[in-house]
């Protein structure tokens, strides 16, 4: 699945487009939706984002076939509801205690 990542402001904030699963399933419970654009924490960088995939590893987070996993991402519903570990970009924005990827 190749993600078309093109920004979008509304009145209130920059959305941008993500595969969003919010239960476990099959790989009809993955939908591109629009999403807040995230801020980075003072320890955290945000990447722009110019390519991603939803590979393997996303989807066994999604499906949960093997039940210990969700003691890490979520007992009944993900933690972590946008999916995608494999990307490219480039660093848009750090975080206050960082000092290394300025």
């Amino acid at each position: 699945m190749h993600l078309n990542l093109r920004v979008h402001q509304n009145e209130k904030s920059i959305l941008v487009k993500a595969a969003v699963y919010k239960k476990y399933g099959p790989p009809e419970v993955v939908s591109i939706r629009e999403v807040e654009k995230p801020s980075p924490k003072a320890d955290e960088i945000l990447l722009k984002v110019h390519a991603c995939t939803v590979n393997r590893t996303d989807a066994g987070f999604r499906s949960a076939i093997y039940f210990v996993s969700r003691f890490f991402s979520g007992l009944f519903r993900p933690k972590q509801q946008i999916l995608g570990c494999d990307f490219a970009g480039v660093i848009e924005e750090v975080g206050s205690n960082v000092v290394d990827l300025k």
